[in-house]
């Protein structure tokens, strides 16, 4: 404000509240990824996404709940509480970054940042009813962002709006390639250059046998349905694509994932840092106690079975042939992509669950089975909410995926989709979830 009032030039960003995953790094700040193994642990340096963010005038509200590590997708598994949603607070926000999901949606921050591994972007934003991206791989720096699967995370924004996450975006890849990260790419474009230019003439792919998945609730499949009709309405061709080897994709994922998982964790070994336990008399005393006891139970069965996919004899057998289904699956893509702009999907099979509903892990995987695949590939996603299912009365969005570095396209086909959405006034398909109207307005 003072700045406005001085005249001076003010950064895009200027004065937007902005809420962080407790993955990312904030110096002066804890960063505890939801794990008793790091609550007092103290961020030493800043993360990229995050620095560069702050550079674009954001100001940082404080650190979002997640499930520890990110393992999870419901925000359950968090070593100190439960984050609830904000459109029913006895359901999940989902995961892992529903922390950051659910700030947004209460009107709590404007924006926030999150880490999608296998979908933990997009379906906290399609459980929460805002709009969530998971950028190209790369595109975003994971420098200081605390890693889980180190091929397959990546940063991404949640807002209320497209537009909003578009300018955040524009944040986010400022300056381009990070020397910090081996793996972040020169993607300094501008995301809202096209914004609306609308869809005619674009190509949009249907998948049928995602269509027909088990377990796809009939009113996220009218909502796919429904923002098929209305991009065709608006200029886009509906055309169908096959991708052959995705139903190898949670089983691939669930090979990578944990043996990453594995090796990352590897450094929580109660010596340099993390939670110690108190009297123990040897080094292997000291790691094996304060493991048991600093991680969480979904914690310590990723690291198990990524212990295991890993070990003599079985490595052949899992992990080399999960490599092989990734490279067929991102094939598929390939193939797919030259048909098409974009891929209409579901961002999840149903609507957000009730606390304790899903307590078998199995049936808590199969949660992201319509997002993993994009991890697995590298390439960006982003879901769209599309208002309220008329079955639960909750939040039902959509997802579009796009080719790799196509992500200001992807925001091209978002904002369409928003638009056919959007009431007579223009305003989002979903406002601010409305127990929180009030609340959310003021800390706003």
């Amino acid at each position: 404000d003072e700045a406005r009032a001085a005249g001076d030039e003010l950064p895009p960003l200027a004065g937007v509240p902005l809420a962080m995953k407790d993955n990312l790094n904030l110096v002066g700040t804890r960063t505890t990824c939801a794990s008793r193994m790091l609550e007092t642990y103290q961020s030493p340096y800043t993360a990229t996404c995050v620095q560069r963010l702050l550079d674009a005038g954001c100001l940082p509200l404080g650190k979002a709940n997640m499930d520890e590590f990110a393992f999870g997708s419901s925000t359950e598994n968090s070593a100190f509480h439960r984050t609830c949603n904000p459109w029913d607070t006895e359901r999940v926000p989902g995961g892992s970054s529903g922390g950051s999901a659910a700030a947004v949606a209460a009107g709590m921050a404007t924006v926030s940042l999150g880490s999608d591994t296998g979908g933990s972007i997009r379906q906290p934003a399609a459980f929460c009813g805002v709009v969530g991206m998971k950028p190209t791989y790369g595109v975003v720096s994971r420098y200081g962002v605390t890693a889980f699967g180190s091929s397959l995370d990546q940063v991404g924004p949640f807002a209320r709006t497209v537009r909003d996450l578009a300018l955040t975006m524009n944040g986010l890849t400022a300056g381009g390639h990070d020397p910090n990260d081996g793996t972040s790419h020169d993607a300094d474009v501008d995301h809202l250059a096209h914004l609306e230019d609308g869809v005619s003439g674009g190509r949009v792919g249907i998948v049928p046998a995602l269509m027909e998945a088990e377990g796809l609730t009939p009113e996220v499949k009218h909502s796919v349905e429904e923002a098929a009709s209305r991009l065709e309405r608006a200029g886009a061709e509906i055309v169908e694509v096959h991708l052959d080897h995705l139903d190898a994709a949670i089983a691939a994922y669930y090979v990578v994932g944990p043996a990453e998982a594995f090796s990352n964790l590897a450094r929580f070994d109660g010596v340099r840092y993390g939670y110690q336990e108190p009297g123990c008399t040897s080094l292997a005393e000291q790691t094996a106690r304060s493991r048991a006891h600093g991680f969480g139970t979904e914690a310590k069965r990723r690291q198990l079975l990524g212990a295991y996919l890993l070990s003599s004899g079985v490595y052949d057998r899992y992990y080399y042939a999960a490599q092989k289904a990734r490279t067929m699956i991102a094939r598929d893509y390939e193939e797919a992509f030259k048909q098409v702009d974009v891929i209409l999907l579901p961002p999840s099979p149903r609507t957000a669950f009730k606390f304790g509903e899903l307590s078998d892990p199995t049936q808590m995987y199969l949660s992201d089975m319509y997002t993993i695949s994009l991890n697995i590939v590298g390439n960006p996603g982003i879901s769209v909410p599309t208002g309220l299912g008329v079955d639960t009365g909750l939040p039902v969005g959509i997802q579009l995926q796009g080719p790799a570095f196509g992500d200001a396209d992807l925001l091209r086909y978002a904002r369409a989709v928003e638009r056919a959405f959007a009431g007579e006034s223009g305003e989002p398909a979903l406002s601010v979830a409305p127990d929180f109207a009030g609340k959310g307005g003021e800390l706003a």
